[in-house]
């Protein structure tokens, strides 16, 4: 159990901005909410700064990845430069540009990331796809929307085997693929290593130097919770006013180089921008995890934090929860975490306060101070960061107020406020797709997240902003009460702790609310320690202690609610993990509310049968306030 840490202990010393924002009144109840401080310069090209760091600091790594050998293989500033500039040329040579992209389908390595700069570099466009898209889907719909609307010059994947059957299937045959190993029998393939070794000619620095502001430096692909894949358009100013954005709010970036050891994808603007771009832009180190969220899996990122102390720590709430268990139980993975540690970073989804005060309660046991935990608002059409928590806390959840150069309006709208904003680093719009792009502005040029946000302080704007949910996911009852989806699951998460990785929330149309639970196993084996170790999760979940014990937290939880709206009154325990093949669970590890609901239809339809199946936990005496 873990003692929750008052905030007079000791906060190990981190330079965060100080400047607040301002808030004005608009006509018809808007609000107007702008960062005090304005932003600073910031370099036309991102590479500029991988120029600017091959010279300052050209024998510092820049990118690592460990090998099959288990060595790490270490890229300094100066060699990633090199390889930049031969790559480059390579994409010059073969007359790609804007409208003939390149589309890399595989995961983060090395060879991405110099392809990635290679085309900042020179003004050609790549594109970061899913590798879900190739791997796990069987008819290759995405792969196919989502080239269709590309058309690259030029496709690039690691491994060119296992990538065999997508690149058959979707990529046209004048096409030219680009592989690291293991080329596909079935196509005629480029391998990377000529590109890397091309001798870069003047067209390379001429051709950086054509580079304009609005010039597409990449186009990520999103689909928010439905829908095909839209191309999210990223120029040039976008990625760098938004690095600039990033250094001014978290200082101690440029106090010294940050070290880095990430997972996330980037095919996702958290990973894909915002962290590779951390590094980049100030001189850091960036390490690639090959670790993530998962049973499986987050072996591999426990191995690689033995021998990398990050300065920042960037990861989705499935990983910290995921990571957590290794921490309590590991000394030395302790103390190597916290060592260096600055500032832990998290988003993609809301933290439970449980995790939130576990880490905080770590940090004190292992190093004496508290480290600082934070979170945002941004989006892939944000670059991705907008608004911010750059202070202490003792609340997880609040995601601060807008950054240098970015003005956010929130929006009245029933009882809640749209957040929408407005700065150099949104999107012009959507790749191919201008329908959308009309969409998702406002008359005056403000990007709707499709959040609502509410004050912490309503009498105070600078003590930050709430999520309130996502208008998509809110549903009406039958009664027509509406039901808000992402503060109730927060609730739940919280409530349920540790017995809980994620829950769903339903009722839409119905008379009341009702959850689907995905459950902790191995929390949930300690309430029934009698059972055989080798006992199924349907085992465990089916026990009548857990059983016992999750309805006696439904039924606090219904009786500390305040009305239908955020009352739950049913829950059944799923017996199957969300799906990643599924497209339940993203590849950064958050759940898709949409896709879960409509992929266990029947099990809905089972928690509001007329005569309740043995399987559903049903609060006994419902009080209404």
């Amino acid at each position: 159990m873990t003692t929750k840490p008052q905030l007079n202990d000791r906060v190990r010393p981190v330079r965060l901005r100080t400047s607040g924002a301002t808030l004005h009144h608009l006509a018809g109840g808007a609000m107007l909410v702008r960062a005090d401080e304005a932003l600073g310069p910031y370099p036309k090209v991102l590479t500029d700064r991988l120029t600017h760091w091959a010279k300052i600091s050209p024998n510092k790594v820049c990118v690592a990845k460990r090998e099959a050998n288990g060595e790490w293989r270490k890229l300094t500033y100066a060699q990633v430069l090199r390889a930049v500039e031969s790559t480059g040329q390579a994409l010059l040579d073969r007359g790609l540009s804007e409208d003939r992209p390149v589309a890399i389908l595989s995961e983060n390595d090395l060879e991405h990331f110099l392809l990635m700069l290679a085309g900042q570099h020179v003004g050609i466009s790549t594109a970061h796809i899913s590798p879900v898209y190739s791997l796990v889907s069987r008819d290759f719909g995405k792969l196919r929307h989502t080239l269709g609307l590309l058309r690259p010059g030029l496709v690039f994947v690691s491994n060119g085997e296992r990538y065999a059957r997508a690149l058959e299937k979707v990529v046209p045959p004048a096409t030219e693929i680009v592989v690291t190993t293991a080329p596909p029998s079935t196509r005629s393939t480029t391998l990377f290593a000529e590109l890397a070794g091309t001798t870069p000619t003047p067209a390379v620095e001429a051709a950086h130097h054509k580079i304009e502001p609005d010039t597409v430096a990449k186009i990520l692909f999103t689909s928010g919770s439905t829908g095909m894949p839209k191309g999210v358009i990223n120029t040039h100013r976008m990625l760098c006013c938004n690095q600039q954005m990033i250094a001014q709010v978290f200082c101690f970036l440029q106090d010294e180089p940050p070290v880095l050891l990430d997972w996330l994808p980037w095919n996702h603007t958290f990973g894909g921008n915002h962290n590779t771009g951390i590094a980049l832009y100030n001189g850091g180190s960036f390490y690639i995890d090959d670790g993530k969220p998962g049973p499986s899996l987050i072996a591999e990122t426990i191995r690689n934090l033995r021998e990398i102390s990050p300065t920042v720590y960037f990861n989705v709430p499935k990983g910290y929860e995921d990571l957590l268990p290794a921490l309590r139980s590991d000394e030395q993975l302790r103390e190597n975490f916290f060592r260096h540690l600055r500032l832990l970073f998290y988003a993609g989804a809301g933290l439970s306060q449980p995790v939130w005060d576990a880490y905080r309660d770590l940090a004190l046991q292992t190093c004496g101070e508290r480290i600082i935990m934070v979170t945002g608002l941004g989006s892939t059409e944000t670059a991705p960061m907008a608004i911010q928590t750059t202070w202490e806390t003792d609340q997880a959840g609040v995601i601060g107020i807008p950054i240098p150069g970015v003005e956010a309006k929130l929006v009245p709208r029933g009882a809640k406020l749209e957040a929408r904003v407005r700065g150099p680093n949104i999107t012009p719009g959507y790749w191919r797709q201008p329908e959308l792009t009309a969409e998702a502005f406002d008359a005056d040029g403000f990007y709707s997240f499709g959040d609502a946000l509410k004050f912490v302080d309503p009498a105070d704007v600078n003590k930050g902003f709430l999520f309130d949910g996502r208008f998509s996911e809110d549903f009406k009852l039958a009664s027509g009460t509406w039901a808000s989806v992402g503060p109730l699951r927060s609730r739940m998460l919280s409530h349920f702790a540790p017995f809980v990785r994620d829950v769903v929330i339903a009722g839409h149309d119905r008379d009341d609310i009702g959850v689907l639970i995905f459950a902790d196993a191995d929390a949930c084996r300690a309430l029934c320690p009698q059972l055989e170790r080798t006992a199924s999760a349907a085992d465990i979940f089916s026990h009548h202690q857990v059983r016992a014990r999750f309805q006696e937290l439904l039924e606090t939880a219904a009786a500390s609610a305040t009305g239908s709206s955020n009352r739950v009154t049913r829950a059944i325990i799923v017996d199957e993990p969300p799906s990643l093949d599924a497209g339940e669970v993203t590849d950064k590890g958050s759940l898709n509310q949409h896709a879960v609901l409509d992929r266990r239809a029947a099990i809905v339809e089972e928690l509001y049968a007329p005569q309740s199946s043995s399987r559903i936990l049903c609060v006994k005496n419902i009080k209404e306030h």
